[in-house]
């Protein structure tokens, strides 16, 4: 009996994927658990594999083009067989137009395209580190985090989601039934590309079609800039010590174990943080949420796109463990192999763009993160100290701050803490 293939929830915020590549083609036997298509995610390019075996009998999503959650893409069966019917279902959301009513039976439930149809106990809140955090509430990825933009209260909302699960759609009905806010008073308005028409005489240009990835991060990051009030700190740091401090854990360690300084970069920051528990936190509506341990996101440029993968607890991990996990973790997301967990739930984040020859940049907060650090390079500048002019490595940290979590003395007593702690690394052991 032919079967429909449906795409897959391959990250937690994924609200559609884009087919990368077909590993199949049409009329090529497959087994059971087998890779059949590439698709670009919100986060990464995934693996789908096929969930029975068969013959591939029709493609409905060709690569390149974006299918929704539990969008039919392609049908699996004997080869020979009749699977018109199945075409006929698959159809109107194959088109992009809204699925058939109930009593045409469409491929999916027309009322909850986008949505999980069963409540999972990781899935009530925003993926974050399960001992650290609680659900309240029956609520999707989705709806909170437009619930937490939008500054909804989520305990008056009534949901209709299984078990009286806060869903997408119980978000959008909220905000339809909101007052209309004055231009002025409201949110910036999401961002558009206006259309213009070409300049005669312009020069010769090419169009690449925007993957998945890049599409999530431009939305992300222009989302950031319009309800998240933000303000920069920035603080210069001495690195000598610091330096001094990598060059005696090398000494000890293989060379492939050998640790570099975003690595201190990171248990700093996650150590000053304990300190600063504002920093470690993230704005949810009426509430601001603290986080037991510090799961810091390192920012790593991939192919098209940025991932951040999640050391977690690093407060609780040495530098060359972490020196460990962030090499394996870069690895595998530049092969984009990494899992969802792997890259979701940071804390904070941390960019480095120092090994690039950059000396001083502000970073772009990734909600509902309240901070982010952009870090430049270390480099020789004339001080003075005790009355003399001497050479110092020195470099430049600007803190990205939500400022409806961190205050300005908040954030600047934060990188007193941490400029304390990389000037003389042996705080981090107090």
């Amino acid at each position: 009996m032919a079967n429909k293939i449906l795409m897959p929830k391959l990250s937690p915020t994924m609200e559609e994927g884009q087919i990368s590549r077909w590993l199949k083609a049409e009329g090529d036997e497959i087994e059971a658990n087998e890779t059949i298509a590439e698709v670009d995610t919100d986060k990464a390019t995934m693996e789908m594999t096929s969930l029975e075996g068969g013959t591939l009998l029709k493609i409905l999503v060709p690569a390149g083009d974006n299918a929704k959650l539990g969008q039919t893409i392609g049908i699996i069966g004997k080869a020979g067989e009749d699977f018109s019917a199945l075409l006929d279902e698959a159809a109107p959301a194959a088109n992009g137009k809204p699925a058939a009513p109930a009593t045409a039976k469409p491929a999916e439930p027309a009322a909850k395209p986008a949505e999980p149809a069963a409540p999972a106990a990781a899935d009530q809140s925003e993926i974050r580190n399960p001992k650290s955090e609680i659900a309240r509430l029956l609520v999707s990825p989705i709806a909170a985090r437009m619930a937490a933009e939008n500054g909804l209260d989520l305990s008056k909302i009534a949901g209709s989601g299984p078990q009286g699960r806060i869903i997408k759609r119980d978000i959008e009905a909220a905000l339809a039934a909101a007052p209309e806010e004055t231009p002025a008073a409201g949110a910036a308005a999401a961002p558009s590309f206006a259309e213009v028409s070409d300049v005669r005489g312009a020069s010769a240009f090419r169009e690449e079609n925007t993957s998945k990835m890049r599409q999530v991060i431009a939305g992300r990051l222009a989302e950031s800039i319009g309800p998240v009030p933000t303000f920069y700190l920035t603080v210069e740091i001495e690195m000598d010590r610091a330096l001094e401090f990598r060059k005696q854990i090398n000494a000890m360690l293989k060379e492939e174990e050998k640790v570099s300084v975003n690595d201190i970069i990171v248990k700093t920051a996650a150590m000053a943080s304990l300190k600063h528990p504002w920093v470690n936190a993230s704005y949810r509506g009426e509430k601001i949420r603290f986080y037991e341990d510090a799961d810091v996101g390192v920012a790593v440029a991939i192919e098209d796109g940025l991932i951040t993968p999640v050391i977690r607890a690093a407060n609780r991990k040495g530098i060359a463990e972490i020196a460990r996990e962030v090499r394996a973790l870069a690895a595998r997301a530049r092969e984009k192999k990494l899992q969802p967990e792997e890259y979701t739930g940071a804390t904070f984040s941390i960019s480095n763009l120092g090994m690039f020859g950059i000396k001083e940049f502000t970073a772009i907060i990734n909600p509902p993160e309240a901070a982010i650090f952009a870090i430049g390079g270390a480099t020789a500048t004339p001080v003075v100290r005790d009355g003399e002019i001497v050479v110092r490595q020195m470099m430049s940290v600007t803190m990205s701050c939500d400022h409806r979590v961190i205050d300005g003395a908040t954030g600047a007593k934060f990188l007193q803490t941490f400029k304390q702690m990389l000037e003389n690394p042996i705080l981090m052991l107090m």
